[in-house]
């Protein structure tokens, strides 16, 4: 049976407050609302981005490096001393539609640089499309991102052939709400909603590090249906 797991209950208080947190991809919108989650959290934070420029935020617990994922010894150094990684990193739309190892490539380098520097947790996010499921609308979707889904499933490969200590989350199409509620489920889209807000996967790559979570599991995450 698979374990259905609804964000933010009660029982939501972090079991590791106060974490050093490496984000990477903290420009984007998933990246976005992490920063702002995790620094509301009273973690440290440290924002690793190509473009430091975009975060215009300020705050005594951030630290905003710039850095290419790809540059080992730059994102090794930033990892030193961090408690866990949360990687957001994703393409833009158009790219998404072409053929492409930046996903794929970007995990390398981040599980490389995290066993350079000791750290073992990564929360990283791919997407519901690798997951089976029949229907004409899903057999289009999966035609149309058939590239990026093939860079994802690389991705995947990646972290699970690694010794890190890791959690992948799928979530299907992404919104913008304030809503950072999710369902979540090991190995399964949960069923109901069709998509999730970007505040609400947020929520749970910040929850799964903050209670040592979802240990080697895949996740499927979607926002709670209307009325639930």
């Amino acid at each position: 049976m698979t374990a259905i797991d609804s964000g933010h209950t009660p029982r939501a208080r972090p079991v590791y407050p106060g974490m050093k947190l490496l984000i990477v991809g903290a420009t984007g919108n998933t990246g976005r609302e992490v920063l702002d989650l995790a620094l509301a959290r009273q973690h440290r934070v440290t924002a690793y981005v190509r473009s430091p420029q975009k975060i215009t935020r300020a705050d005594s617990e951030l630290r905003v490096v710039r850095g290419d994922p790809f540059d080992l010894a730059a994102l090794a150094k930033a990892l030193e001393g961090q408690d866990a990684v949360l990687s957001t990193l994703g393409l833009p739309p158009r790219q998404a539609l072409r053929p492409s190892n930046f996903m794929a490539e970007s995990a390398a380098s981040i599980v490389s640089a995290m066993r350079t520097a000791g750290v073992s947790r990564l929360c990283i996010l791919s997407a519901a499309v690798l997951f089976p499921a029949k229907g004409v609308q899903y057999a289009f979707f999966k035609w149309l991102l058939q590239h990026h889904a093939r860079d994802l499933e690389a991705l995947e490969t990646v972290v699970k052939a690694s010794d890190s200590e890791w959690t992948i989350a799928r979530p299907p199409r992404l919104v913008k709400a304030p809503d950072a509620r999710y369902v979540a489920a090991r190995d399964v889209l949960p069923p109901g909603a069709s998509s999730a807000t970007f505040r609400g996967v947020a929520a749970f790559l910040l929850d799964a590090a903050e209670r040592r979570e979802h240990l080697r599991e895949t996740v499927g995450i979607v926002r709670p249906l209307r009325g639930h």
